[in-house]
């Protein structure tokens, strides 16, 4: 019975292959759910399951949980893409999203070898003010000094790359497809999850964004 269920709801997906050891539950006090089914459901939803998928998996097992429950643990767990990496080219975008009737701006930084997202980051709009801040963010984060940053013209990113002093080149094709994929996989995951992001505050969403972006680096 639960080898049918498995198959119908946690298909072949190499995001479940990363190290479920690496979610850590230190948030949890008191919680009646086994840890590593926690982690389990942690590492179902970010791997693109529903939060509906993710709950049936947990009643298979004998465990009644709400859909708001794994949210939360997802939120808690604070999970955050590793920091450290040392690229040669960094694609980087900016493009609009919509959280209930509001539009912000999303902020992404990609490692365009590996396609890993090294930073996320959400915005009210978008200025060389807050690019600026992206790129501070970015810096403290990663080596990527000498690294060659791909940006499509926008002129936030040309001042905030003049800014910082770094090198770059404007490019709309080749490696910044990686980037350009990337964005469409976030945009349609926060669509699919709008109903999640009711009358939440951008700050929630960014650590949604560093849990998918941790889910993401894994499936690379």
């Amino acid at each position: 019975m639960r080898r049918d269920v498995f198959k119908v709801f946690m298909p072949e997906n190499p995001r479940l292959s990363g190290n479920i050891d690496r979610i850590d539950l230190e948030f949890v006090v008191r919680e009646a759910t086994p840890r590593l089914l926690m982690k389990l459901g942690i590492q179902l939803y970010l791997a693109e399951s529903s939060f509906s998928n993710t709950v049936f998996i947990f009643e298979v097992f004998g465990f009644q949980r709400a859909r708001s429950t794994v949210h939360n643990w997802v939120h808690k767990a604070d999970l955050q893409p590793d920091t450290g990496r040392c690229p040669d080219h960094v694609a980087v975008d900016e493009t609009v999203i919509r959280l209930e009737d509001e539009r912000y701006w999303l902020y992404a930084a990609v490692d365009t070898e590996t396609n890993e997202l090294l930073h996320t980051k959400i915005e009210s709009t978008t200025n060389s003010d807050f690019a600026h801040a992206f790129f501070h963010e970015l810096r403290e984060k990663h080596d990527v000094d000498d690294a060659m940053f791909l940006i499509d013209g926008s002129h936030s990113l040309k001042d905030a790359c003049n800014r910082h002093g770094l090198d770059f080149r404007c490019e709309r094709t080749g490696n910044r497809n990686s980037v350009e994929r990337i964005i469409r996989q976030v945009k349609r995951r926060i669509f699919s999850l709008s109903k999640c992001f009711s009358y939440a505050a951008a700050e929630t969403v960014d650590d949604w964004l560093g849990s998918f972006a941790f889910a993401w680096n894994q499936l690379i």
